[in-house]
């Protein structure tokens, strides 16, 4: 068993503590043998340091110091030679592995990649005296043998970060930095590795998972460890993702499920720190946002488009408790002209609540089977919670454990309380996924994957691997056991699941957790979906109103539209949930807000269709479209809502209007129809609902009259409604999934308000031009 620096059951796994622990052996990168330019591969050479104590002037602080280590026998070496590995992945990807562990290769079967990376000619590599280079049309890795170094440089030569090293300081020894190095701690004799990276004086990081804190990453330390987070007002997270990327024009994906600390210029302002396990498996993609993340979620894999009805409303709470509250709830949100495409039931269809048997109480749910068909005929799809974690008084409980489908210890026994499931063994996945069959053959038409955030780290997996490398990934497992059961029966491409990990992208949606009811929690969750977004996740959705008591009647309709104009939208949390309860003046409000996505429903069915095919979010952060715009970098309370519609939501109570800032070009609000020019800050007031929507110059936004439900779209019945502030083109992406289906650019001569090029039988019902207001 590994000894970690934890004191509470699931507590944060920080690596970087092993570096600062007394007595470690620090093994410090020196050169470069041997190394092959044909295989791209070689041995590094380490030499022996203490992290020790020095004093100065009253004031003690630590250094490193050389040391040789005495151990015997004599094979044990001061100065190891342990592999190297470099692998040109595409034009703008290159891959470093580097390993304290001798002879180790680098991992390519991996549930975290689409596919085995396969090896990139895109790359010409020269070599001189000391020097390896490898240069790309985009980029260039110069490799130094003795001392040995890494700088990445982009098309032009521009150095984009580089490695940092002891002969490199510019400054005091004592000062705090990490150097490429690992240690081999002196509790169990296991390696942890580092690799600094330098930071330019102005450069901004971004990325890491569903992250709560600034959006910047810039200056702060993050472990990445899944947790529960119990809000998302905190630095624990759901969903910690092994990547992020920088303003200077680089991402970085480290390939583990090990636990990983970043430390971004928090320790020492000029460089980034990478903590991980005995081997760091780095992937560096080159070029603009859009473009690094088109490259990581290549290596990744993209998230498929879910079905037409799941960017619908999703109505739920904690919990609709009777097959008569579920319908009672279905009939009211139809007799109020409320548009509604799924019910969730959460914790409450067990004939014991929170108690998961996978069967539907007989005493509250008499006809479950009847009850999903007739909702679905009314437009409704059901979606059912389920954890996978099974408390000793639970029915399935002794079956899991005699028949060791559970996680164990190294003793035989259940390391928790309960028995967790454990994915990375193949018959626990087939068990489980029966259970959801029955289900999803009833007609239940998503499962919602809750928890997935706790799997012990004491534990002995059926993969053979321990908690430390098995739990980071036990989302993505967990997350894919779901999907691929679902598209097995309901071929479809939807989950609803809490926690993740690299790669769960693959399997939509992930929903942002359990959210306090403030005005901060509300732009956390912007904060932390867009931060996921960059991470490759196209899809997110989160509790709207808020999850942790009752939602307040003037906040909630204030989250209504920001939550609504995200890629889905479910109201979740304490009771109650749906609008009747709050009165007549916010249930029209309400109404308001989910009628408007409804409309929109061309528009967003369309951006989800190229978003997927891209790897990009849909809710972007605003240096995704607009890289060059050096203001667009520090923006995290507004967001881009596809590529035409910026989105500022109200974080104030009774807030009216607000700041907002836009980037270059004209851009219209999407009430008022007033046009605001680009490059500067605003004060924009609200329009009829409580946020601030501005459509950017020269988009046709595609919309369809209200439905109640996505089902009863007439697609034929689209309309284009064109945003123009001068005579020239306007121009949309259009995807559409009727009958037959429609796909392309559609582009609008508003000098002579003709249709110029439009996708094959595509024939809108309307051609609107939006007038401008003073």
């Amino acid at each position: 068993m590994h000894s970690e620096h934890v004191d509470l059951q699931n507590g944060q796994i920080d690596i970087s503590k092993d570096f600062c622990e007394p007595g470690n052996y620090h093994f410090i990168a020196h050169k470069l043998t041997d190394f092959n330019s044909r295989k791209l591969s070689g041995s590094l050479q380490w030499q022996t340091y203490l992290y020790d104590t020095v004093r100065a002037f009253n004031q003690c602080v630590r250094a490193y110091k050389p040391k040789d280590r005495w151990e015997f026998p004599a094979s044990y070496s001061s100065n190891e030679s342990l592999p190297l590995q470099v692998q040109p992945v595409s034009s703008r990807t290159i891959r470093l592995t580097l390993s304290a562990l001798p002879g180790s290769t680098p991992v390519d079967d991996s549930p975290m990649l689409n596919a085995p990376p396969k090896t990139s000619r895109a790359w010409k590599t020269t070599s001189e005296t000391g020097v390896t280079l490898l240069k790309s049309k985009h980029a260039a890795l110069r490799i130094g043998h003795d001392p040995f170094d890494l700088s990445l440089s982009d098309a032009t030569g521009r150095l984009l970060t580089k490695s940092f090293h002891l002969h490199d300081r510019a400054g005091f020894p004592s000062a705090q930095y990490r150097v490429l190095s690992y240690v081999q701690r002196k509790a169990d004799l296991q390696k942890r590795m580092a690799l600094s990276l330098t930071l330019r004086h102005d450069e901004k990081i971004f990325g890491c998972g569903e992250s709560f804190t600034r959006l910047d990453k810039r200056g702060q330390k993050l472990t990445l460890w899944t947790q529960d987070a119990y809000g998302v007002l905190n630095r624990s997270m759901y969903k910690p993702i092994p990547f992020f990327m920088s303003s200077a024009g680089y991402g970085v994906f480290v390939h583990t499920g090990a636990p990983v600390t970043f430390d971004f210029g928090l320790t020492h302002d000029q460089y980034s720190s990478v903590y991980g396990g005995p081997q760091l498996d780095l992937f560096f993609f080159i070029g603009s946002p859009k473009q690094i993340l088109s490259e990581y979620t290549a290596l990744t894999g993209r998230s498929p488009v879910p079905p037409l009805w799941s960017f619908g409303l999703w109505m739920s709470r904690v919990s609709y408790h009777s097959e008569k509250e579920v319908r009672d709830v279905a009939a009211k949100m139809r007799r109020h002209k409320i548009p509604c495409d799924v019910i969730h039931i959460d914790t409450d269809w067990f004939e014991r609540n929170w108690l998961c048997d996978y069967s539907f109480s007989k005493s509250r749910f008499p006809t479950a089977r009847k009850m999903i068909k007739e909702l679905d005929k009314q437009g409704f799809k059901i979606s059912l919670w389920q954890l996978p974690y099974f408390l000793p008084d639970n029915v399935l409980y002794k079956e899991l454990k005699d028949r060791m489908l559970a996680i164990m210890d190294a003793d035989g026994r259940l390391p928790t309380e309960d028995a967790i499931l454990d994915f990375s063994n193949p018959r626990t996945v087939e068990w489980y996924q029966n259970k959801l069959r029955t289900l999803l053959k009833m007609g239940v038409a998503a499962i919602k994957a809750d928890f997935g955030e706790s799997a012990p780290l004491q534990g002995c997996y059926f993969s053979g691997a321990s908690g430390l490398y098995e739990h980071n990934l036990y989302p993505l497992r967990y997350n894919k056991a779901v999907a691929d059961v679902t598209q097995e029966i309901r071929h479809e491409a939807i989950i609803w699941a809490r926690s993740a990990w690299a790669g769960s992208q693959r399997y939509p949606v992930h929903w942002g957790g359990d959210s306090e009811v403030t005005d901060n929690a509300m732009a956390s969750s912007l904060r932390a979906g867009l931060s996921l977004g960059l991470c490759g996740f196209t899809y997110w959705s989160h509790d709207i109103g808020g999850f942790c008591r009752p939602s307040e009647p003037e906040l909630y309709a204030r989250w209504m539209p920001f939550g609504m104009l995200t890629s889905h939208s479910r109201c979740h949390g304490r009771k109650p949930k749906e609008p009747w309860p709050y009165g007549s003046a916010f249930q029209t409000q309400f109404r308001a807000a989910v009628e408007l996505k409804y409309r929109l429903m061309p528009y967003i069915y369309s951006q989800a269709v190229i978003s997927s095919r891209q790897g990009w979010p849909m809710m972007r952060t605003l240096f995704f479209e607009y890289p060059d715009d050096p203001s667009s970098w520090h923006i995290n309370d507004q967001y881009l809502f596809g590529s035409d519609l910026l989105v500022a939501p109200l974080f104030e109570a009774h807030q009216k209007q607000r700041s907002v800032y836009l980037p270059e070009g004209t851009w219209i609000d999407y009430h008022t129809r007033r046009a605001y020019t680009g490059k500067t800050w605003h004060t924009i007031a609200s329009g009829s609902l409580p946020v601030v929507v501005l459509v950017k110059d020269g988009a046709i936004l595609p919309h369809i009259p209200v439905c109640q439900s996505t089902h009863d779209i007439d697609w034929k019945s689209v309309e284009l409604h064109v945003f123009s502030a001068d005579a020239g083109k306007a121009g949309c992406f259009l995807s559409l999934p009727g009958k037959p289906a429609i796909e392309g650019r559609v582009e609008v001569d508003c000098r002579t308000g003709e249709i110029v090029q439009k996708p094959q039988h595509f024939k809108p019902s309307k051609l609107s031009f939006v007038t401008l207001s003073d």
